[in-house]
């Protein structure tokens, strides 16, 4: 079905009525499919990114790969800053566009980018000065504490284009753009793979740089994106132009809302991120062998996590649209038909990695010792894909109606009452290998994902306005 917008009373707004698709008619599982598949593509390609990233660098050694498996925890820290606006943005852009609000859709989306660039500028000046002494108390020395500082140092002088151009993605997701909103994010991966080689060993004009090159690599890449979709959106590309003719000033209620309804959610994800700063050094007592081919593992296994997270952001948009439009019901259908399909392909996933594990640690070492290692870590963790699914879903279900409370409280059980006492006890207590890691972390997921379930049956999240 289509619809044409109605333009709300502003004297200083140019934006004309557009025909758009109306995802709170027609087929469920379609909508959920164009919503979510282009930013499934999306993350899906930006993950693959990461692993070519992880394979360039490992070719100088497993020292670059451990330095910046030793630092993410820390950067996961620091952009937990940026779920404060970005999951609240996600609530409030798609539910003031499924109301037809084609001006309060306007102002919600740069009243985001400022935010972000606010939290990006504070954030990414405390990680720029901590980073030497985290990557030491993380366990690093020597040459790993030294190209991880380097590394990280690059990351945050360029953290408000990362931040700002994730809202630039939210606001073309939330305002029915999502096709958008996946080019642009496949462009800015490409970007990323071909500078890469070159600025890590110094092609053509470029001087060898190694991890920096990495590092500065991604902030190009950001930089050339967020001022793309920027310029998409104030020429009207979009289905919501931003008007630089609107005199209207942005409001700091509005800006509230957006950090009162992030607040929550980015407390759980810095709940994740900390307990992971608690677990790294914990995994570093195994050895450089062993964090390489923990670095490794997990960007694996975040290429089927980020698949989850573009279909849950594309599902979050759904719900604000459904919700907008009054539709209860439709709300309700379109989660347990994601579910669904959330499930079905992490368990497709966990199969393939798990028979494939062998295979895909063969491209990144040579060491026999540092791929068995790794072998046994993807076996592991591919037990728990089918729930780990199930429990991104839930989350963006609470993300899409404004209330991430709930999501907070099981990220916080999940990390700091199953997962961090079960390794503390198997490594301090128990003298287990790393092994007893993987397994913990994979118990922990498939238990609070089960009790996180249990509670979003109760129906509730359908009354939440904002």
């Amino acid at each position: 079905m289509k619809f044409r917008f109605r333009r709300h009373n502003s004297s200083n707004s140019s934006n004309k009525p557009r025909e758009v698709i109306d995802h709170t008619e027609g087929s469920i599982i379609k909508s959920i499919l164009r919503m979510g598949l282009p930013s499934m593509i999306g993350f899906g390609i930006g993950n693959i990114y990461d692993l070519i990233d992880m394979y360039w660098l490992s070719r100088l050694g497993p020292e670059p790969v451990a330095a910046i498996t030793i630092l993410g925890p820390f950067l996961w820290v620091i952009h937990s800053a940026n779920m404060v606006v970005g999951t609240g943005s996600v609530a409030i852009i798609s539910r003031r566009y499924g109301e037809k609000n084609i001006l309060e859709t306007e102002m919600a989306i740069k009243e985001t980018v400022v935010l972000k660039w606010l939290v990006a500028v504070i954030f990414g000046a405390i990680g720029y000065f901590l980073a030497p002494h985290i990557v030491t108390l993380m366990g690093a020395r020597g040459e790993v504490a030294e190209l991880g500082i380097t590394y990280g140092r690059i990351i945050f002088i360029g953290l408000g284009f990362n931040f700002a151009t994730y809202s630039v993605f939210t606001a073309m997701r939330g305002v029915a753009n999502p096709k958008m909103a996946m080019i642009l994010m496949i462009s800015l991966s490409g970007l990323n793979i071909l500078l890469d080689p070159f600025m890590i060993f110094g092609w053509w004009i470029f001087p060898e740089m190694g991890v920096a090159g990495a590092a500065w690599a991604s902030v190009i890449s950001y930089a050339l994106a967020f001022l793309v979709g920027m310029g998409i959106f104030y020429a009207g590309g979009a289905n919501v132009r931003l008007n630089p003719g609107n005199r209207r000033r942005l409001s700091w209620l509005t800006m509230w809302r957006i950090l009162k309804i992030g607040v929550p959610s980015a407390i759980g994800s810095l709940s994740f991120s900390m307990a992971r700063l608690v677990i790294m050094p914990m995994i570093a007592i195994f050895g450089t062998g062993v964090i390489a081919a923990y670095g490794v593992g997990q960007r694996v296994s975040a290429l089927g996590i980020m698949l989850l997270v573009g279909i849950g952001l594309g599902l979050s948009s759904l719900i604000g649209h459904n919700l907008g439009a009054g539709k209860k019901e439709r709300a309700k259908k379109t989660v347990h038909q994601a579910i669904i399909l959330a499930t079905s392909i992490m368990t497709a996933i966990g199969v393939a990695t798990f028979v494939g594990a062998g295979l895909i640690m063969s491209w990144f070492f040579d060491d026999p010792e540092i791929t068995a290692y790794g072998i046994t870590l993807l076996r592991i963790l591919a037990v728990g894909f089918p729930f780990l699914g199930l429990y991104l879903i839930l989350e963006n279900v609470y993300t899409g109606v404004g209330e991430n409370r709930p999501a907070m409280f099981f990220n916080i059980l999940h990390a700091w009452l199953l997962e961090i006492p079960a390794v503390y006890a198997c490594t301090q207590l128990l003298g287990y290998d790393q092994n007893a890691v993987w397994w913990s972390i994979t118990g922990a997921t498939i238990i609070s994902t089960i009790i996180f379930y249990g509670y979003f049956r109760n129906g509730r999240w359908l009354q939440v306005k904002v």
